[in-house]
């Protein structure tokens, strides 16, 4: 007769409490990294935080910026600002409602193109077997690198009444006007075009009628030429620096991915789809992210090129928030234009890192016994 051998558990020992010692140099260790962080986080804090803060004030006053905004002097509106920008008839808001639509579709053109483009240049320059890699990287990248303010200039003179631009138009028998100052949405011109619609764009919207004081056939006109040209010179400006973002994420997929999916007969289309762009999640938020920040903030080019000209089609948030401070004088209504243009970008980069969550199959964890 043979017994049975119940095997108990081992007992878990209680966890040792850490010697005097051991806690004096954990806290000692805490201390010196605070030590070593302290000047940055000074420099933030001074230079970023700080700043942010006191825009976020200045935001509530009607202050000229000649004065101390913490006086008397600087006259407390409160949320008047923000009033007179979203929901107060007035040029205000006219104003601010032309700036995010002349900025909506900047950023739904721009950033799509630039990401599909440098996605593409990063597969191509990425084959092994083809020549020149070096060389078509640099080339690649070298507008990125160039001066912003040198490239719109050069711009600027391709499109203008004499430039390059309408000379080879003219070759193919396209006789028409300063393009660069058109102010029609380019929508509304082909549609003229087409005899569909008139030719004259649309004046403002009557009370009651569009939405923020523009009318729905300003809301979709579509970018002017002027705005799609400064969507070409971001795509073609930008598009290198994501490219090398891309390609170092793509040298970072196992090989051996790729071979077992070559292995199961996948093609080319499927291998982007259901390899290469899950692989490529968290990278692809990356690019998205900071092309959308990008371009809600896009100023240089607009001073360069435009300033809001012809007819306030290239006119941003960013360059209106410019223009109410530093030209206007009223830096309440310019700081409340930059919070506006900050909640826009918060909340959009929100979705963004919803839309592109983990989409995996929940699993649950059980306990033995239950």
């Amino acid at each position: 007769m043979t017994a049975d051998v119940i095997e108990r558990p081992p007992k878990r020992r209680a966890p040792r409490s850490p010697e005097p010692g051991t806690r004096n140099l954990r806290r000692g260790e805490g201390l010196w990294g605070w030590l070593f962080v302290s000047p940055m986080v000074t420099v933030l804090g001074l230079f970023l935080l700080l700043p942010i803060l006191m825009a976020a004030w200045v935001s509530l006053l009607d202050w000229d910026g000649q004065s101390n905004p913490f006086t008397a002097d600087a006259r407390f509106v409160g949320l008047d600002n923000y009033r007179n920008l979203l929901t107060e008839d007035g040029l205000d808001r006219t104003l601010f409602a032309t700036s995010l639509r002349n900025n909506l579709y900047y950023v739904l053109l721009t950033v799509p193109l630039q990401t599909a483009l440098a996605l593409t240049l990063a597969i191509v320059v990425n084959q092994r077997l083809l020549r020149g890699r070096g060389l078509l990287r640099t080339t690649f990248f070298f507008p990125s690198v160039t001066s912003s303010i040198a490239v719109s200039t050069v711009f600027l003179f391709l499109f203008q009444g004499s430039g390059a631009i309408n000379r080879m138009l003219s070759w193919i028998g396209v006789q028409g006007p300063n393009w660069f100052a058109d102010s029609r949405g380019v929508l509304r011109v082909l549609l003229s075009g087409l005899g569909l619609v008139d030719s004259v764009a649309p004046g403002a919207a009557a009370p009651g009628e569009g939405f923020m004081g523009l009318a729905w056939s300003e809301w979709l006109a579509g970018p002017s030429v002027a705005m799609s040209t400064l969507i070409v010179l971001a795509v073609w400006t930008t598009s290198g620096t994501f490219m090398l973002i891309f390609l170092a994420a793509l040298q970072d997929i196992p090989r051996e991915l790729e071979e077992a999916a070559a292995l199961d007969g996948v093609n080319r289309r499927q291998m982007l789809f259901h390899v290469i762009l899950p692989a490529l999640r968290p990278v692809l938020f990356l690019v998205l992210t900071l092309g959308l920040i990008s371009t809600w903030q896009v100023f240089d080019q607009v001073y360069v090129m435009g300033q809001g000209e012809p007819g306030n089609t290239t006119l941003t948030p960013a360059f209106l928030s410019y223009t109410s401070g530093f030209e206007d004088a009223d830096y309440g209504q310019g700081a409340a234009i930059a919070f506006i243009l900050l909640a826009i970008v918060l909340v959009l980069t929100a979705f963004q890192r919803w839309a592109l969550r983990e989409r995996g199959p929940r699993t649950e964890v059980r306990r033995a016994g239950r």
